[in-house]
């Protein structure tokens, strides 16, 4: 499967082509459709990570990052 990064990228060249007026109408309706489905995909794995983030401070058990490095130099 194709990182979030490679398809949102996807996503974009799919978006410079469909804004071209040179894409036939066929090839246009497909290279919609895959947007669709790639935005779909896209969205719920931001709501996902969303969610996780929203747990994450919710919890009492937070601390805060201490970087090691910075005591030694």
């Amino acid at each position: 499967m194709k990182s979030f990064e490679q398809r949102l990228k996807e996503l974009e060249q799919i978006n410079e082509q469909l804004k071209s007026n040179d894409t036939p109408l066929q090839e246009a309706l497909t290279l919609f459709e895959k947007a669709v489905a790639l935005s779909a995909g896209l969205e719920k794995e931001l709501q996902e990570a969303q969610r996780r983030v929203e747990i994450l401070l919710q919890q009492d058990t937070l601390t805060p990052f201490h970087d090691d490095q910075e005591d030694n130099g």
